[in-house]
């Protein structure tokens, strides 16, 4: 049993007086539940992409607990299949007025669990603390997490928009990819690696290096050749910037005379 739970609370309008009451500590310390953001407009076209914006600020949690009812059924649907393979935070609902069938549904869409109102701290504890077990297990259990890597790089290799990409064709797409795309590139690569006789070190360089490359050519794609605003636009200083371009062998010139002679152009 952890010692520690931290949940974050994320609620839409209709329901943030309800969430409102249960920040706080519990069951003597061990869980603590935390407000997480402001109350969500649900009306918002975007607002449905919250999940999968946060996704990397809720990894600092051990679980994220959303009141869920009729009236915002529609929106947690979207939000959770909006954030499908990209959020690894378990999502629990707090129901009210839901059917059976409604949950179902939910749960094929990546909700992890629920409890329903009024809602029992010690259940919710319990619940999560199952959670995690449930994911340290799978984690620890041989075949599981390969058979995972094999399934999500099957994924990869089948579908069009993500078919494995050669080099040339990464450096002119990377940016516009998402982090799921870019996780799903990784995991065929490492997949890949797996099953040959390459060690882990290797592997991992090797898939470094190919990004880093990749990178460093689409940024200065992007910008005509020109490494200051390349640098600046991958919030890095110019000179470790340089330093990456010298490290791959990479020479902005084609990038400029790609793009006409009358682009402005480092010194």
């Amino acid at each position: 049993m952890r010692e520690r739970l931290d949940c974050a609370l994320l609620c839409t309008d209709y329901d943030a007086d309800k969430i409102g009451q249960y920040p706080g500590a519990y069951a003597g310390g061990r869980l603590h539940l935390h407000l997480f953001d402001n109350s969500i407009d649900a009306g918002a076209a975007d607002s449905v992409h919250v999940l999968a914006d946060a996704c990397m600020r809720l990894q600092r949690f051990d679980a994220c607990l959303i009141p869920v009812s009729p009236r915002n059924l529609a929106w947690i649907r979207t939000a959770l299949s909006s954030a499908s393979g990209i959020l690894h935070t378990p999502v629990l609902a707090l129901v009210s007025e839901l059917k059976a069938s409604a949950l179902d549904d939910l749960h094929s869409l990546g909700l992890a669990d629920f409890v329903r109102e009024p809602m029992c701290i010690e259940e919710l504890r319990a619940r999560i603390e199952r959670l995690l077990g449930t994911r340290r297990y799978n984690a620890a259990t041989p075949g599981v997490s390969c058979q995972a890597l094999v399934e999500a790089a099957n994924v990869y290799r089948r579908s069009s928009a993500l078919a494995i990409l050669n080099e040339d064709a990464m450096h002119q797409s990377i940016l516009e990819r998402s982090g799921a795309e870019l996780e799903a590139f990784a995991i065929a690569s490492a997949s890949r690696s797996a099953t040959t006789k390459e060690s882990f070190r290797a592997a991992k360089s090797q898939v470094i290096e190919r990004f880093e490359r990749a990178y460093i050519k689409a940024a200065l794609g992007r910008h005509s050749g020109n490494i200051a605003m390349a640098a600046r636009a991958a919030q890095k200083h110019r000179r470790a910037f340089w330093a990456l371009m010298r490290k791959h062998d990479i020479d902005a010139a084609p990038f400029r005379c790609e793009s006409g002679p009358n682009l402005a152009r480092d010194g």
